[in-house]
């Protein structure tokens, strides 16, 4: 079934269908994003940057709000959009924060057992 338009919805149940393709579309974008938030811890591994990345974070806020204010959103949506990201962004943090600290664990783990590479 193609999307319609809103206008082109007649009733009810074609506009909550319209509603709920758009959810499943945005959760596939949220997994897809996580993917990529899944591979920055890894190659953060090999960097001295940290899991959170102060002007980066504001960075995407600021771009996301700019967005949702070009689609024409009100000025209340904005902040709201941009709370959600906020909100979202810091889950990822933490997500990346305790896949580092595991890595790290581990590897100060085998260095005293005398299994790491310093050994």
């Amino acid at each position: 079934m193609d999307p319609k338009r809103p206008w082109d919805c007649a009733d009810m149940s074609q506009v909550r269908a319209e509603i709920d393709r758009l959810d499943t579309e945005l959760v596939s974008l949220i997994a897809e994003r996580f993917s990529y938030v899944d591979r920055a811890w890894q190659l953060k591994m090999h960097s001295t940057e940290g899991a959170v990345v102060p002007w980066r974070i504001q960075q995407v806020i600021d771009r996301v709000k700019a967005q949702a204010t070009e689609h024409g959103l009100p000025p209340e949506m904005v902040e709201m959009v941009g709370a959600q990201w906020r909100n979202m962004i810091g889950w990822f943090v933490q997500y990346e924060e305790e896949k580092l600290r595991k890595v790290a664990d581990e590897k100060a783990g085998a260095d005293k057992s005398g299994t790491g590479h310093g050994s």
